[in-house]
């Protein structure tokens, strides 16, 4: 569902990202982590069309997304970790809109702000302006823009800034819900509590590399679990 072979960029001469190869297949849940900088957000915004690759390529459900953009965009649904909001629009006019960019039909429009709005508690304010939302609910905001069009691949970049915690139980149960029924989820954060309870597998990067690639038996497995496999990695190695 996801390809990387041999992806990266460059900024000058440094390189933010260098020769990331991985295959993630249909459904499955799969977490980046690794310390600032060290290329998670590069590679996430890469793969969404952002940032053009120095390097290699990234196919997204049989789109390359250097030679079919919008193809590759138009199965993706995307969390930035800082997202732009019209916040002059109501919390219904910003996903009718949302809708309608990914050319949803006026009445499958409305059906799918109604669903969507109902699953992530957004009724109560869906006629309020975003400017008014706290960082909280403008993050479920986003994450019921980003199912509007039932993509095939959701990417989180941090998925979980700014949510209580009855927000985050919330979003994972819809991340475990997608997966089920075959959504890929790609997700880099710094919660490793986050990673380790929705994660088939997670990949450990540092410095653009990546490091190590463990499933989740090979997690649990790990003395101190997720935790000590990322300090056994990671720790010394530093931003």
């Amino acid at each position: 569902m996801i390809v990387f072979d041999s992806v990266g960029r460059a900024f000058g001469q440094k390189w933010a990202v260098k020769d990331l190869s991985l295959e993630i297949p249909r459904g499955e849940v799969f977490g980046l982590l690794g310390p600032n900088a060290a290329g998670k957000t590069t590679a996430i915004r890469m793969m969404t069309g952002v940032l053009a690759l120095s390097t290699g390529r990234i196919v997204i459900s049989g789109h390359d997304i250097a030679e079919d953009p919008i193809g590759a965009k138009s199965v993706t649904g995307y969390v930035p970790d800082r997202a732009f909001l019209y916040e002059k629009l109501t919390v219904r006019e910003f996903l009718t809109f949302v809708a309608s960019v990914y050319g949803l039909d006026k009445q499958s429009a409305h059906e799918r702000t109604e669903k969507l709005s109902i699953k992530f508690g957004l009724k109560d304010i869906e006629d309020s302006f975003i400017e008014g939302c706290s960082q909280g609910m403008r993050q479920r905001v986003l994450f019921a823009a980003a199912l509007m069009h039932e993509p095939e691949v959701l990417v989180f970049d941090e998925p979980v800034v700014g949510l209580d915690p009855f927000g985050v139980e919330l979003i994972k149960d819809v991340v475990r819900e997608l997966s089920a029924s075959g959504t890929t989820v790609f997700l880099a954060t710094h919660i490793l509590g986050i990673a380790g309870d929705l994660c088939h597998r997670v990949g450990l990067i540092d410095k653009g590399r990546l490091i190590a690639l463990k499933d989740s038996a090979e997690v649990a497995a790990h003395e101190g679990g997720l935790e000590g496999l990322f300090m056994k990695e990671l720790g010394g190695r530093g931003e």
